[in-house]
């Protein structure tokens, strides 16, 4: 399965890298790219791309502003949307996550994570940048309504030691490679833990990991 998508982004050459790198994977084609945030929610409605791909400093309407109304909590079907930035600014990543975006990330990330956010957003999954996750989320916590407090069922002593990795962010297949695990195997973990812990995402489940203390 092909997943289309759409790009937002002001700067030309950025544009042109970004369609140029995610058109080389064989499962991405890029069907869409708009120069500003009001040109990017048009396409949006009009082409339904799997993953939307936004710059966050754009004229005439911010990606923020973007994301929040293809993405936002009065959207009836959100579109999953990763904001991608050359801000490192903790505001930025609170602005994009509570319009609803699915993943944030640096413009600095590298191509392996840009189309491992992509993927993962296409799933209904949320990808931050490791290098943000610790000290947004640990705020992220603190002023949003996380999942339950209390699991469903109690976690097993593998699902916690997942969870962790996921809290600092750390990727998939960096969690299997230091657990020793296949990357099937920890997303199965992932999807059990989801379950027990009511979170729809990777976002949540660090959230949870955070509220509780196990990140300290």
């Amino acid at each position: 399965m092909t997943i289309r998508v759409l790009i937002a982004d002001d700067q030309d050459i950025v544009r042109t890298g970004l369609t140029m790198l995610l058109n080389a994977q064989p499962d991405i084609e890029v069907v869409g790219a708009a120069t500003d945030g009001r040109q990017a929610v048009a396409l949006a409605r009009q082409l339904h791309p799997d993953v939307c791909l936004f710059d966050i400093r754009m004229p005439l309407m911010d990606g923020i502003e973007a994301t929040r109304r293809l993405a936002g909590p009065e959207v009836t079907d959100p579109l999953p949307i990763v904001v991608i930035t050359t801000f490192d600014l903790d505001e930025y990543v609170h602005g994009a996550l509570k319009a609803g975006a699915r993943g944030f990330l640096l413009k600095d990330a590298g191509p392996a994570l840009l189309t491992q956010a992509i993927h993962a957003a296409a799933d209904g999954d949320a990808l931050i940048a490791p290098s943000v996750t610790v000290r947004l989320l640990a705020a992220f916590a603190r002023s949003q309504k996380g999942p339950s407090a209390q699991p469903i069922e109690p976690l097993t002593s593998r699902e916690e030691q997942v969870l962790l990795p996921v809290a600092q962010g750390r990727t998939n297949s960096e969690i299997a490679a230091d657990l020793h695990i296949s990357p099937s195997t920890v997303k199965t973990h992932l999807a059990s833990l989801m379950r027990k812990l009511d979170a729809r995402n990777r976002v949540e489940l660090a959230m949870w990991a955070h509220e509780t203390g196990r990140t300290t």
